[in-house]
């Protein structure tokens, strides 16, 4: 598929910044398409199968692309009627063990085909519209018939007894957002969104409407994460990716604290396992160090015996249908397919001009310059490679005199680099050292009750 302006001039707006652009990736990616076929048929398996979810663990160095494929396959499951939704593990904002809070930037994050980001009360009006949908298209009824509003009760009472099954809070706050929404109340219906949602502050006046007290705390989440799932799958979805990214985070959280949040991904992967998350494709990405490091997976056996994969010398032979995936590093010709790529998508004023003035010979020779400011390590290389040719290609295309092989110097200032980026140029570790985070002021635990 051709790219469209649009799309080009948004992957280089954020290649601009050294950004991961949100959309049009397809069009430049490289080195991936075989994990990306395993990665749609896993999809299809989950959206047949009501009882099945999956889990792929992506492991990768930094520089090889984590971020990217993710988005990748983010974009191509909201193709196939996926809602998706990017969460990034960190140690203040997004702590693994605070699982309310996971569960909150999974809901703040949820993307669909039709609102993109932040798609949470769309979902909820969409299911809300479909069982209207439902009593004229099973019993007939058009919406100026009579027995239309008594029969769209009917239809939404027997859709919320399924969901009661699994969380009856979750239905009780569902009914009073339905009926709020009748009665034009659209604050109520905000703040019970905003409750579902895991939002905190909500008043309790409005959640006693519902008849529910306390905040989708703790545990609670991943039976709201359940509730969600049904939800989508009520609404035609065909499930949910969920992206836990930069999960190596937690090697650096004090050792209590990171036991908590392996056994909250142990949790997550039993659940997958025992059909407890029907729909659910979650994708989990960190380093090496993650996976093999005494601070990673291997400090908690249960939860490394179910994600290990054995890795041969030959990359190229990998199963991709193992529950691990490893991301090949960049190397010099990859990054000079990706180079053409961007050259080729470029949104110039005259393209022919653009792109025979910056020739092949010049993206050799950056590709050269940025892997040698680099000490010679071309997996840390991209980003600042693809900001640098975009650079060079904006200043083609504004300034018909300038020549690349005449005027580029490459400047790298390290204020602007990443720690892995700092590291490589100075040929240092970039966490070696680095002091444990100090641990989150603890809470009182708030049961939730319904």
């Amino acid at each position: 598929m051709k790219v469209t302006e649009a799309e080009a001039r948004d992957i280089v707006a954020a290649l601009r910044t050294g950004a991961v652009p949100h959309s049009g990736l397809h069009h430049f990616a490289t080195g991936v398409d075989s994990l990306v076929r395993v990665v749609d048929e896993e999809l299809e398996d989950v959206a047949r199968g009501a009882g099945s979810g999956r889990a792929k663990w992506i492991r990768g160095e930094y520089g090889s692309g984590k971020t990217f494929v993710t988005r990748l396959l983010c974009a191509r499951a909201r193709e196939k009627g996926f809602a998706t939704a990017e969460v990034q593990i960190s140690i203040n904002d997004t702590p693994l063990h605070h699982l309310e809070t996971v569960y909150r930037r999974l809901v703040e994050r949820l993307a669909t085909p039709a609102e993109g980001v932040g798609a949470f009360r769309a979902v909820v009006d969409g299911w809300l519209f479909e069982v209207g949908e439902e009593v004229t298209r099973l019993k007939g009824l058009p919406e100026d018939d009579p027995a239309f509003a008594a029969a769209v009760e009917e239809r939404l009472e027997d859709k919320l007894a399924e969901l009661s099954a699994r969380n009856p809070a979750f239905a009780q706050v569902l009914r009073a957002y339905a009926q709020a929404q009748a009665a034009g109340d659209m604050g109520v219906a905000q703040q019970l969104l905003g409750w579902l949602g895991a939002q905190p502050h909500v008043d309790r006046s409005v959640t006693s409407r519902a008849g529910v007290k306390g905040a989708v705390d703790g545990q609670a989440a991943l039976a709201f994460l359940r509730g969600l799932l049904l939800l989508l799958r009520q609404s035609r979805h065909a499930g949910l990716v969920v992206v836990l990214d930069e999960v190596e985070t937690l090697q650096r959280m004090p050792a209590p604290t990171r036991e908590k949040a392996l056994n909250a991904l142990r949790q997550l992967v039993d659940m997958l396992m025992n059909g407890e998350l029907p729909g659910l494709y979650l994708v989990v990405t960190g380093t090496p160090e993650l996976f093999e490091g005494p601070k990673g997976l291997k400090a908690l056996s249960p939860l490394y015996q179910r994600v290990f994969t054995r890795f041969d010398a030959e990359p190229r032979f990998d199963n991709l249908r193992a529950p691990q995936v490893r991301l090949p590093p960049f190397d010099v010709g990859r990054l000079l397919e990706v180079g053409h790529k961007v050259r080729a998508l470029f949104p110039a004023r005259e393209t022919g001009r653009v792109q025979g003035t910056v020739d092949d010979r010049f993206l050799e020779g950056l590709v050269g310059r940025v892997t040698e400011g680099f000490g010679g390590k071309v997996t840390v290389a991209p980003r600042l490679f693809l900001r640098e040719l975009v650079d060079v290609l904006d200043r083609v295309d504004q300034f018909p005199d300038y020549s690349p092989h005449q005027h580029y110097r490459l400047e790298v200032d390290e204020a602007s680099l990443r720690p892995e980026e700092l590291a490589a140029r100075r040929g240092t570790s970039a966490v070696e050292g680095e002091p444990e985070a100090e641990p989150p002021p603890s809470r009182p635990a708030r049961r939730l009750e319904g």
